[in-house]
């Protein structure tokens, strides 16, 4: 039977955090129907793709989506169905977007609907979505990375940088790599105990002690990973995911209770990176 598509539909779902989101159904004339989710952060950086909200106030304080689902089930559906599955739909979408940041149609609704669309891909090819995008030759194993201390938005603390992660790195399967990550998540929980700190979690699922500055992170990161069992940097580096943006007050960046310029907050950074495995 034919893969054209036949319906694209979209509705405003909620995320893990209790928010709204975009969900996309797209179905298939051969009958398959494949769903998309937006995901949706804490934060958003000032050079990251316009997450479409409504702003109405009486509505999820503001963060409504009932405007990225108006788009896909109008402008997105009429542009796409019709069209045979395999066509560039990424391309289409992001014509008819038409700006740098997705914000004419929201950066939700797009992701939304090309998610839906690689896996109807996927499915017409019988292929998982994995061997679909990478191909059957595909020989790099995922490396996660795993949000283990959360600040910023993340957390009540007062931890400016808002993700503290670990990358377990130095292992041949995906499954050792998981299972490193968390054997080291469970030590890490011991660690902060033992400091006297609160072992409650914050929005992603990593520990929310209230330390006050990154130094007091990453040295209790450092010590979960030996206490594991693991070395530093040959086998577990030390990811972060600042959202500088968020902390960014009249014009300079406030982190562990100083103010930098740009130029001072690339200095603290190469100095965190020459004392720690980032």
């Amino acid at each position: 039977m034919s893969s054209t598509i036949i319906e694209v539909y979209a509705i405003e779902i909620l995320d893990s955090r209790g928010n709204p989101t975009v969900e996309v159904n797209v179905t298939l004339e051969n009958g398959i129907t494949c769903r998309g989710i937006a995901p949706s952060g804490a934060s958003t950086g000032t050079k990251e793709a316009c997450e479409l909200r409504d702003g109405d106030k009486k509505r999820f304080h503001g963060k409504g989506v009932l405007n990225a689902v108006d788009f896909v089930n109008n402008e997105i559906s009429n542009a796409i169905v019709g069209l045979d599955i395999s066509d560039d739909i990424d391309a289409i979408l992001i014509e008819l977007d038409g700006t740098q940041n997705k914000s004419n149609l929201g950066a939700n609704a797009i992701l939304a609907t090309s998610i839906a669309c690689w896996k109807a891909n996927a499915e017409v090819a019988g292929l998982p979505l994995f061997e679909y995008i990478g191909g059957k030759n595909a020989d790099v194993i995922p490396t996660p990375l795993m949000n283990i201390i959360n600040g910023g938005q993340h957390a009540s603390n007062e931890l400016a940088i808002q993700e503290f992660m670990i990358v377990p790195h130095g292992f041949e399967t995906f499954a050792e790599k998981l299972r490193v990550g968390t054997e080291i998540y469970h030590t890490l929980k011991f660690v902060i105990k033992n400091l006297g700190h609160t072992t409650a979690v914050g929005d992603e699922g990593g520990f929310a002690p209230n330390f006050t500055t990154s130094k007091e992170a990453l040295d209790c990161i450092m010590q979960a990973i030996k206490d594991a069992g693991y070395e530093p940097k040959t086998q577990v580096s030390i990811a972060l995911d600042a959202a500088a943006s968020e902390f960014f007050k009249s014009g300079k960046y406030l982190i562990d209770g100083e103010c930098f310029t740009s130029e001072g907050l690339i200095e603290y950074y190469e100095n965190l990176v020459e004392h720690y495995p980032i």
